[in-house]
C-alpha cells in the first residue's frame, strides 16, 4: 500500500505549497464548500484537489449530488453572489494562472469571470435573459471586457454565431432565447461564453436535454473550439459517454470527495474503485447484448448532511467487508497512487481490487 504524507496525499505525488502559485493553469487545493442549514452542515464539497493544464479536458463525474456542479460554480466566483454569499463557508486554494480566487475579492472575481474562465450552463434557457435578443446578450459579454462600440461588439457577436455554426447569424442576433431550439441555445450560449477568448471554459452538463445527434454535435464543436483557442476545458457530466468521447482526464466525485482520477484510457480500462465500477456497469453499451439488464449501483448517494463515517460509499459497496477491522465504516481513505498518474481512495488492497475487476467486474462490462 502506497505510504501517505501528513497532509493524505499519497508520498510522491506532486503537491504544490499551500499560498505558493502553481505551474498548472488551474489547481484546487482541498476546496471545501459548505452551506449551513437548520438541519445541520452541507458538505457539497468536502476536500478536493486537482489540477488542469492548458489545451486538456478534465471530466468530473459523479451521480446527482456528488458536489460536480458545486465545484464548477466555487471556481466561477457564483456562491459569493448576491443572498447566496452568505450561506457558504469556503476554504481551500483555486489557483487559475497564477492568481489566487478563494481569498479574492467578488470585483477582482468579476473581472476575470468571462474574460479568463467561462461556463457553459445545463439549461441555457434559463441562464440567458428572456427578454433580450440573444445578439445583445453577447454584445453585453463582450463589453464588459473591451472597451469598443456596439457596432464593433455587434459584429463581434455575429462572428462567434457564425463561428458555432448557427445559420444566418446575422439574423439570428436579433432572436430571443424561446426562438431557438434547444441546440442553438446551446450553441449560443457555446458563442457567448467564448466571445472573450477564455482560457477555461467549464461546461456543466452541456448536452443533457439534448437529443443524441445534437450531443455529438455540441461535443465536436467543444473539441474544436478547444483546438482553436487552446483553451483548458471542465466537463461536469454524469455520463461516462460524454467522458470518453471528450476527455484527457477523469476525476470521479462521491459524496462531495474525490474518489478517483486519472487518464481517461486509464480509468476505464483498470478502474480501481468500486463506485466507479457501479457506474462503468450501468452505462448502456451499443455492443451489449439487448437480453443483458444493466448493473445499477444499488442504495441511494450519501445525504451531504450526515456523510456515513468512514469510506463514505461503504452503505452502497458490495465489498465493504473484505478489509478486516471493520475499517470501511470507521476510518476515510485517503487518495492513493495505484499507478503512474492514476489514483484511488479505497481500503480494499491492490491485489483484491485487480482480483474483483478481473474475475467479477470485466467480465459483465
Amino acid at each position: 500500500m502506497t505510504e501517505l504524507s501528513k497532509t493524505g496525499a499519497a508520498v510522491g505525488e506532486p503537491t504544490a505549497t499551500a499560498g505558493k502559485a502553481p505551474e498548472a493553469f488551474l489547481e484546487v487545493r482541498d476546496l471545501k464548500v459548505h452551506f449551513p442549514t437548520d438541519d445541520g452542515v452541507v458538505k457539497s464539497v468536502d476536500g478536493l484537489s486537482f489540477s488542469l493544464e492548458k489545451g486538456r479536458t478534465l471530466a468530473i463525474v459523479g451521480e446527482s449530488g456528488s458536489g460536480k456542479s458545486v465545484t464548477s460554480q466555487a471556481i466561477m466566483g457564483l456562491h459569493r453572489l448576491g443572498t447566496r454569499g452568505k450561506n457558504v463557508r469556503m476554504s481551500g486554494e483555486i489557483w487559475l494562472d497564477g492568481q489566487e480566487l478563494v481569498s479574492a475579492s467578488p470585483d477582482e472575481v468579476r473581472k476575470l469571470r468571462g474574460r479568463e474562465m467561462a461556463m457553459i450552463f445545463q439549461d441555457p434557457l434559463s441562464a440567458m435573459h428572456p427578454y433580450y435578443k440573444v445578439g445583445d446578450q453577447i454584445v453585453e459579454a463582450y463589453r464588459v471586457h473591451h472597451k469598443v462600440s456596439k457596432k464593433v461588439a455587434r459584429a463581434r457577436a455575429i462572428e462567434m454565431l457564425d463561428r458555432v455554426g448557427i445559420p444566418e447569424p446575422a439574423k439570428r442576433a436579433d432572436g430571443y432565447p424561446h426562438e431557438f431550439s434547444g441546440g442553438m441555445r446551446q450553441r449560443a450560449m457555446i458563442a457567448m461564453a467564448l466571445v472573450n477568448n477564455p482560457e477555461l471554459l467549464i461546461a456543466d452538463e452541456p448536452t443533457t436535454a439534448l437529443d443524441v445527434t445534437v450531443q455529438a454535435q455540441i461535443l465536436d464543436l467543444i473539441r474544436d473550439l478547444q483546438k482553436e483557442f487552446g483553451s483548458a476545458v471542465i466537463m461536469i457530466t454524469h455520463d461516462l459517454g460524454v467522458v470518453a468521447e471528450i476527455a484527457d482526464d477523469v476525476l470521479v466525485m462521491y459524496g462531495g470527495r474525490c474518489v478517483e482520477r486519472g487518464a481517461a484510457g486509464e480509468v476505464f480500462e483498470q478502474p480501481q474503485h468500486p463506485y466507479t465500477w457501479g457506474l462503468l456497469g450501468s452505462m448502456p453499451r451499443i455492443d451489449r447484448e439487448t437480453s443483458e439488464r444493466l448493473i445499477p449501483v444499488k442504495g441511494s448517494p450519501p445525504s451531504l448532511i450526515n456523510v456515513p463515517s468512514g469510506c463514505a460509499f461503504h452503505p452502497r459497496c458490495p465489498y465493504a467487508d473484505i478489509p478486516k477491522g471493520n475499517v470501511t465504516r470507521t476510518v476515510r481513505p485517503e487518495l492513493e497512487q495505484v499507478s503512474t498518474g492514476h489514483w484511488s481512495a479505497c481500503h480494499l488492497s491492490a491485489e483484491d481490487r485487480q482480483r474483483i475487476w478481473t474475475e467479477e467486474i470485466a467480465p459483465k462490462l
